[in-house]
């Protein structure tokens, strides 16, 4: 019997995602039995063929594109991922840092980016191999869904222990659309779109550009981005798919007003730190990527699929220092990174007596160049060389992935991954105060999963998984000793063994639940020594436990309302003690981890009326206290925050036209949005906006016979800009990318 017979059958029912924008697609739902409450959503992360999620042995979360387009900005990953269990994706109104996110605590001590987990796009990708990541370039208004996996599962696809999150693009439409979207809100912030989409023969293509500018809720906070993210498909035959991604970010200025003491919390939460003004903080951000996958079935067994990628970022920023001294890295930093990489991997099944088997093997290999310099920040003017040198980090992994079918309740599944690295820095900074600090390391492991799913009945499953990760520094981490010049070999990686069990259960027609309950151990847990100037240096902690649940409820209610709930408890603490990285005393066995809440939470109740085209939600998230520093000496206060939204759609022919309104923060809460961990002047704290944020959306969808569609201009008036250096100028109006220059990335 196979596995499909088993798969619980969504059922129609009534979905208000679907009616704030239904525009941007061709096909849209209009009318309400066109919608139904995804009850076991197609998933590819967690085995890496298609396949449902209530069949896997793994934690994992959809979010589809309506969910990440409804009555949101588009603008953070961090809009969604706060409905996944587990997941923290604090937003600090900063563009600057690049969104932050951990999963069951790893990733916590990041500080920018996210680290800890892997993060891909349509199977590229976003991870460089040292482990360091980005969310900034995805193209949220184009995407077909979000997956988020959690648990050991994530060590197949190398260098992490925390999860993976992958965006995937959507298809383009079967007829030629385009679509323009526009919406305004409080602190001059905007955002404009459009959207080409069609289907010629065998040829698919989708293209998505946009533009978001903000003045930002405190001071020096202002920022711009400029997206382009398309998708080319084609198919020469039913067992052949070409598909090329590419994908652009201009990011041409990101003021940095930095973190807030608590004092400075309580006197004013919109103020900047004192050196985001004297040093101009923030910077310049670019990155163009490249990917091509082509996939194969050679024959009813066997297929393969080849992706290879390859990128270039710049960054250009100012950090809160001088960065003077003779053995100084500089207060002003200067990237330009190359990156590609390649992973064919074969599929092939084979039938046994107790059910199908599939084996999936693979090679991927992954490359960074980064050639860094580093110069005097006088204040906020370049000054002299402070560094120059060139990072290199090198990846080859194999592994295996089966899943075996094995008679009619049970699914078992399993892999290993053996990844090499090599790590290698090549000073050209030399002279008689700075020292030769070239070198380089290597690191390999071999990581193990296995995983059991029982069917207990058509609509219940259990399951159950162990696995083994690990985790390098990154050259980030690896950057600065905790004493003297060089890089910070001394740091090892973090290993950590993992073991989860959870139920997935399908509820009557329209409900569905997931629990998990985990337990990770790890040794050397990487974390941050000290936080000072921008500047972070870390060390290893020894060991560390986590353990947890996580559960979420999705249910179809009576009368067109739509519940989901989301809860995640965690106990991440310190098993050994060790001395603190500022030599400001002992951090004890049994400590929290910082960065990371015990209790978060997440819960949305959405009403629709079809025979108008309305629908509305309230948004209800919550975090509970969360430590700044290894010591727990002080610690962000448990908040609970409620968001509003509401939108009309009306359909005149073939357009379509939406608006909406959405209000964060209704109880207009003073709170704090995310930590900086164990920031050494003790500015941990990052302030979000109060109840401020009322966007107007007015998208309008023609079909192929309307294809002109103008934006509409900004309604709103934006006060002056500062002038934001020379360097990092604003571009001339009219054009979307702005001429290159120097970029930044703070350290």
């Amino acid at each position: 019997m196979n596995a499909a017979q088993h798969r619980p059958t969504a059922r129609p029912a009534l979905s208000p995602i679907a009616w704030l924008i239904a525009g941007l697609f061709p096909a849209g739902a209009w009318a309400a039995d066109e919608a139904a409450l995804t009850l076991a959503p197609v998933v590819m992360t967690a085995t890496r063929i298609e396949q449902s999620s209530f069949d896997v042995p793994v934690s994992i979360d959809v979010v589809s594109g309506e969910q990440l387009r409804e009555g949101q900005f588009q603008v953070n990953a961090s809009e969604s991922l706060s409905r996944i269990p587990g997941i923290v994706a604090p937003n600090q109104y900063r563009l600057s840092s690049d969104q932050q996110v951990s999963s069951r605590g790893f990733g916590a001590r990041s500080a920018f980016g996210i680290r800890g987990i892997r993060v891909y796009a349509d199977g590229i990708p976003l991870s460089m191999p040292d482990g360091q990541g980005q969310s900034g370039s995805f193209s949220l208004g184009s995407a077909e869904r979000l997956e988020v996996m959690r648990g050991p599962f994530s060590t197949l696809y190398g260098n992490s222990s925390g999860g993976v999150i992958q965006l995937f693009t959507q298809d383009g439409p079967a007829r030629p659309t385009v679509t323009a979207n526009y919406y305004a809100g409080s602190f001059n912030t905007w955002r404009s779109g459009l959207q080409l989409g069609g289907q010629q023969g065998k040829f698919n293509y989708l293209v998505d550009l946009t533009r978001y500018e903000t003045d930002g809720y405190r001071e020096h906070s202002a920022a711009r981005r400029d997206q382009f993210n398309g998708k080319f498909s084609y198919r020469p035959d039913d067992d052949t798919k070409l598909t090329l991604i590419l994908n652009a970010l201009d990011q041409p200025y990101n003021e940095d007003p930095q973190g807030l003491t608590r004092a400075q919390m309580a006197a004013d939460p919109r103020q900047a730190a004192a050196s985001a003004s004297t040093f101009n903080t923030g910077g310049s951000k670019r990155q163009t990527h490249a990917g091509l996958n082509l996939e194969h079935r050679v024959d009813g067994r066997n297929s393969f699929a080849i992706v290879a990628h390859a990128g270039q970022r710049e960054v250009f920023g100012r950090l809160g220092i001088t960065g003077a001294g003779p053995t100084s890295s500089g207060g002003i930093s200067v990237v330009d990174r190359n990156f590609s990489g390649v992973d064919a991997r074969w599929t092939h099944k084979l039938p046994t007596a107790a059910g199908l088997l599939t084996l999936t093997g693979g090679i991927e290999y992954q490359y960074m160049k980064d050639v860094r310099k580093g110069y005097v920040n006088n204040n906020g003017e370049q000054g002299d060389l402070r560094r120059d040198e060139d990072n290199i980090v090198r990846s080859t992994s194999q592994y295996l992935q089966a899943e075996w079918l094995a008679g009619e309740h049970w699914v078992l599944t399993g892999g290993l991954r053996h990844s090499s690295l090599h790590f290698a820095a090549n000073d050209r900074y030399i002279n008689g105060g700075n020292p030769d600090d070239s070198g380089s390391i290597n690191y390999s492991n071999t990581s193990p999963v296995f995983g059991v799913l029982y069917r207990l009945t058509p609509t219940v499953n259990l399951y159950a998984n162990y696995g083994k990760g690990f985790e390098t520094p990154t050259f980030i981490e690896l950057a600065y000793r905790p004493v003297g010049s060089g890089l910070n070999f001394a740091l090892q990686p973090s290993t950590s063994r993992n073991a989860e069990a959870g139920i997935k259960a399908v509820i009557g027609d329209s409900s569905r639940l997931n629990l998990a309950v985990f337990d990770i151990r790890t040794d050397d847990e990487i974390v941050t020594g000290v936080s000072l100037g921008g500047r972070n240096t870390y060390r290893n902690a020894g060991r560390t436990r986590r353990q947890g649940v996580e559960l979420s409820f999705d249910s179809q209610l009576p009368g067109n309302l739509n519940l989901y709930l989301a809860y995640a408890l965690l106990d991440a603490r310190f098993e050994d003690a060790f001395l603190s990285g500022n030599g400001a005393g002992t951090v004890n066995q049994g400590n929290r981890l910082p960065g990371a809440p015990r209790i978060s939470g997440y819960g949305e109740l959405s009403w629709q009326a079809p025979s108008i085209g309305f629908t509305t939600a309230l948004e209800a998230r919550y975090s509970g206290k969360v430590y700044v520093n290894d010591l727990n000496s002080d610690a962000a206060d448990s908040y609970a925050v409620v968001n509003w939204r509401a939108g009309f759609e009306q359909k005149t022919g073939s357009w379509r036209f939406k608006e909406f309104v959405r209000i964060e923060n209704l109880a207009d809460k003073r709170y704090v949005g995310g930590v900086s961990v164990n920031d050494a002047n003790e500015r941990y704290f990052a302030p979000p906006p109060g109840a401020t944020t009322w966007p107007a959306y007015r998208p309008a969808t023609p079909s192929d016979h309307e294809p002109r569609t103008k934006i509409p201009p900004r309604r709103t008036a934006r006060r002056p800009l500062r002038d934001l250096g020379r360097t990092c100028g604003r571009p001339r109006p009219g054009r979307l990318f702005s001429a290159p220059g120097q970029r930044m990335e703070p350290r």
